[in-house]
């Protein structure tokens, strides 16, 4: 025989003519591959994005975030947010660090450009920071215009990105110009422009201005408890990284605080040592910033963009392994499903001296085929369906960044996996027969036995992911609608939340009195801040009255409200009253049951809580508000209480109307606000969101995982039920004869469609109950994250069994219908 007989152009040439003469197995295996490989590639780069978070800054690896983790009255807590002299403070006493830089988040803030009010353009900016000077210098933000090492050495200089300043000044030159900032329209410099900050930084702002532009951050810069700053610290170079070297270097942090932090605590009535006695602790970490974006679950870190969780990239990248794995078994089962067809070709040449190592190459050839095509096909596919699945995913990925050289390597990797992984047992299992037998039509019968198990093997294995996908979707959407639907202790519903109503001044509580005789609205309420914003917490001393079990302190979050806030947001008062009217209320409190319960006193009303820091001031207790929840339900609801606008507890210089609105007429009433405003405060915009959209917003990443688990699903199952149809039209027409007998002699359509499909049903049944104990440790795992969360019920799994069932059933079901159909007599005439 010839030696080029077997070359790897006939290899080719041959795999090509059974891809187009076996149209359906092809397009069946090439549609599942394609699908699959797709998945694949999107996961990857959902990963590689997640992983790049940071990466762009040259000395990522040598700058670590300072978080502070506490105890306050048994209360523990970890933060990513810091007080003023931290940073200083760790520079000046440990010469492994470098430097430090700093921000503060200021609040909203209009910002005007114009030559005259006629023409002039005003924004509510939101991304505005205030920084160090060195910030530039510490990071590496690319600048378009300017000098980062003197851009924010000035007061009244700004750093503005891009997009800012072609929405202010379109394309001039920016640098010189002048916008005006704040109610007292104070002009800034623009000194300097920066190329759009990339999507995958921690760090996000369309602003930057000195620190020194925000005289809060001086004031309290003697405030070891003034917890409003991110700090960042850079370590030198000789200094090691690993992280026993870091543990190392933090265990020396307590001393440090000791000292460093014993005037502050001095200042507000808690020496230090006392607090450490009593229980407290007060203690630095550090958070590389390599890691900050996937590793910080568990740690509050506001003002940060797009904190995430590794448990996320765990889980899509099983999804993906799952189902590249699921489109392998899908050719593996109808390349050894077809083994009658083939071994016939296998038999005819082995007689005709081919060896079993050419043959080996020629199935593995006609795999590597297949995986090339499908591979081409998913790339396509990737291009198309890339931008819908960033916006799902809620990541902004740009095809030009998408497809790195790691993508690609992946790709390559996958495609020889691929063709490896589904070739191979075809290709060994059906060079495998002995030509003569074969040939004889025998042989392959008894082996089958071994090839049936192996093909049900598959098959169970196919739905186990399916059905463990199934169940996985249903308990996310079924968290998610908890957190939409759960009693929180509050209405959230209808209330629409005015964010900038500080700007009023001191017509704020006229504007408030003037809405609330606005047909239909129910309450208006002034407020500091709001639930789902941002809170003040401060540690507090409860009064004894000789009770020893009564805590020594407490750390509260509270908020400074009107006499209507209650009422407006339906919150429940348990025992005594809400601030009124009738009563002086300047040193009353209304805790939440959490805050009582923790204090330990029999009697809460009237007792009283002693603010330690400034004059002193104690507070009595009022009321006890049923506990509702300012923040999201993933956290427990902690120590919270309403002081009264009245007490002048702290200034934190922003304030909040929330309008309780009657459900109808809505659209109305909202216009009929924003003219009122108007009237009020012209030239100011009219900012406003929903309290319940807010709420939805903090589970943005659960619902985006939701939407992204569902699809996967969706796609899991189309795989499988691809490779199920295929098995099940070769099944029916292996047993054609047979069920034209069956007919001839009497039987039902319906009696041959059970025939066919119980096989198959079969599997699914026992898919099943291989998957719910795997579904329920691992949705268990995950919902261990939520401090409020669902029951995994029975009624979970009976659906996601049935709907699996049911699937598969309706896929069979068409083959054998088709089957069953057919003309008896033309089935056994055919030979």
């Amino acid at each position: 025989m010839n030696k080029n007989y077997f070359s790897s152009g006939y290899f080719v040439k041959v795999a090509w003519r059974n891809l187009t003469h076996n149209k359906t197995s092809s397009f069946i295996n090439i549609s599942g591959l394609t699908i699959g490989i797709a998945c694949v590639l999107m996961i990857v780069i959902y990963i590689q994005n997640e992983w790049s978070y940071d990466k762009f800054h040259r000395d990522t690896k040598r700058i670590f975030q300072v978080a502070l983790s506490g105890n306050i009255g048994g209360q523990e807590f970890q933060a990513g947010n810091t007080p003023p002299p931290v940073g200083n403070a760790l520079v000046s006493n440990f010469p492994e660090f470098e430097s430090y830089t700093r921000f503060y988040k200021a609040r909203d803030i209009v910002v005007r450009y114009g030559p005259d009010d006629t023409n002039e353009k005003f924004f509510t900016e939101k991304n505005i920071l205030g920084v160090d000077s060195n910030f530039l210098q510490f990071f590496d933000f690319k600048m378009l215009e300017g000098d980062p090492a003197s851009a924010l050495l000035k007061p009244g200089s700004v750093v503005i990105t891009a997009d800012i300043s072609k929405k202010y000044f379109g394309n001039e030159h920016t640098v010189g110009k002048t916008i005006l900032m704040n109610e007292d329209k104070k002009p800034f410099t623009v000194t300097g422009v920066l190329k759009n900050i990339p999507s995958q930084s921690s760090i996000e702002f369309d602003f930057l201005l000195p620190m020194v532009e925000f005289p809060m951050v001086k004031r309290f810069s003697w405030s070891w408890v003034w917890q409003q700053m991110i700090c960042f610290v850079k370590l030198r170079d000789h200094v090691n990284l690993n992280a026993a070297a870091i543990q190392s270097l933090e265990a020396k942090f307590p001393a440090m605080v000791r000292v460093q932090a014993a005037s502050a605590f001095n200042r507000i009535g808690k020496p230090f040592d006392e607090f450490v006695k009593n229980g407290g602790r007060w203690d630095l970490h550090l958070l590389p910033l390599k890691d900050l974006h996937l590793y910080s679950a568990g740690i509050v870190i506001p003002w940060m963009n797009h904190i995430s969780n590794i448990k996320y990239v765990y889980i899509f990248g099983s999804i993906a392994l799952f189902i590249i794995l699921l489109a392998c078994v899908n050719f593996m089962n109808l390349s050894t499903a077809q083994s009658t067809k083939r071994s016939k070709e296998v038999g005819i040449r082995k007689v005709s001296g081919s060896t079993r190592g050419q043959l080996i190459n020629q199935f593995m050839t006609e795999a590597f085929l297949f995986s090339f095509l499908s591979s081409l096909l998913a790339v396509v596919l990737v291009l198309v369906l890339l931008k819908p699945f960033s916006d799902m995913a809620g990541e902004s990925i740009h095809i030009d960044s998408a497809f790195t050289p790691m993508v690609w390597i992946a790709l390559l990797a996958l495609t020889i996996l691929i063709g490896l992984l589904a070739g191979s047992y075809p290709a060994f299992y059906l060079t495998s027969f002995n030509p003569i037998t074969v040939l004889k039509g025998k042989g392959i019968s008894r082996s089958g036995i071994g090839a049936l198990l192996i093909r049900n093997s598959l098959v169970i294995f196919q739905f186990t992911i399916s059905t463990i996908l199934i169940i996985g979707t249903l308990v996310v959407f079924k968290q998610l609608n908890y957190f939409q639907n759960a009693t929180m202790g509050l209405n959230k519903e209808n209330v629409l939340v005015i964010t900038n109503s500080n700007r009023l001044n001191t017509s704020e509580e006229t504007f408030r009195q003037t809405l609330s005789n606005i047909p239909g609205v129910s309450n208006a309420s002034i407020t500091s801040s709001i639930p789902t914003g941002n809170l003040f917490g401060d540690s507090y001393v409860p009064d004894q009255q000789g009770e020893p079990s009564v805590a020594k302190d407490i750390n509260l979050q509270s908020f400074i409200v009107d006499y209507d806030f209650v009422p407006t947001l339906k919150i429940e008062i348990l025992k005594g009253r809400n601030f009124s009217k009738e009563f002086s209320d300047s040193g009353s409190v209304i805790l939440n049951q959490e805050s009582a319960k923790q204090i330990g006193w029999k009697d809460p009303i009237g007792q009283r809580i002693q603010y330690p820091g400034g004059n002193k001031e104690w507070y009595t207790v009022i009321g006890i508000a049923k506990d509702f929840n300012v923040q999201s339900l993933q956290t427990i609801i902690s120590p919270f209480a309403l002081f009264h606008v009245s007490s002048r507890s702290y200034d934190i210089g922003t304030s909040f109307m929330l309008v309780r609105l009657e459900p109808d007429h809505l659209n109305n009433t909202l216009k009929t606000i924003e003219s009122t405003w108007k009237q009020f405060a012209p030239g100011e915009p009219f900012d406003y969101n929903f309290m319940d959209a807010a709420f939805d917003a903090l589970y943005r990443s659960e619902q985006r995982m939701g939407k992204v688990f569902f699809i996967f699903t969706v796609l899991s199952l189309f795989i499988a039920c691809f490779g199920l149809f295929g098995l099940s039209a070769y099944v029916a027409e292996r047993r054609i004869k047979e069920i034209g007998v069956r007919k001839v002699l009497g039987a039902s359509i319906q009696s041959i469609v059970t025939l066919i499909s119980s096989d198959f049903l079969k599997l699914t049944f026992v898919a099943a109950f291989i998957a719910f104990p795997i579904a329920w440790w691992s949705m268990n795992k995950w919902l261990e994250d939520f401090a409020y969360r669902v029951d995994i019920g029975w009624n979970i799994f009976l659906f996601a069994g049935l709907g699996a069932l049911l699937i598969a059933l309706m896929t069979v079901s068409f083959q054998a219908i088709k089957a069953a159909v057919t003309n008896p007599v033309k089935s056994l005439r055919t030979d």
